[in-house]
């Protein structure tokens, strides 16, 4: 059995993910709460295949020129390549740009219900599930002021 480098916990996936989230915030405004959840849960917290071959940590479709996995999914040269282009598709979309205008980093419930509204993800408890997540690893202490670097 080989074990990759990205083998993760939730736990080391959070402290090795929340500051690029955290940084994501502050330049857009969207939680960093939302955008930890939504990687955990579409990469199962860094350990989807395509998360380990694509660095792709929220599912997004598009062109890979991955020689080590055949998928409709996009390839990155980094996960933080794929969270800014998750905070890219979210400023892109007709559907959720009014989400930034409405709603401040705080409300993080607000930007999951908007995001599963745009049809960002085709499962029906899409939504239920990333807030389910925020609460039960408390992420939305993240989208805190305070607890900015």
């Amino acid at each position: 059995m080989s074990v990759f480098a990205q083998d993760y916990t939730t736990k080391s996936y959070i402290a090795k993910h929340s500051p690029a989230a955290q940084k994501l915030m502050r330049e857009t405004g969207v939680p960093a709460s939302v955008i930890l959840a939504v990687a955990i849960h579409e990469s199962a917290y860094g350990n989807s295949r395509i998360a380990r071959y694509l660095n792709n940590h929220f599912g997004i479709k598009g062109k890979n020129n991955s020689t080590k996995i055949r998928s409709a999914y996009k390839g990155y040269d980094s996960a933080s390549e794929s969270y800014r282009d998750f905070v890219g598709l979210l400023q892109r979309r007709k559907a959720t740009q009014p989400l930034f205008k409405k709603h401040d980093s705080k409300d993080y419930q607000s930007w999951v219900k908007g995001i599963a509204r745009s049809g960002y993800s085709e499962t029906s408890d899409w939504s239920r599930k990333v807030i389910s997540t925020i609460d039960r690893y408390d992420l939305e202490k993240y989208d805190e002021k305070t607890n900015l670097n």
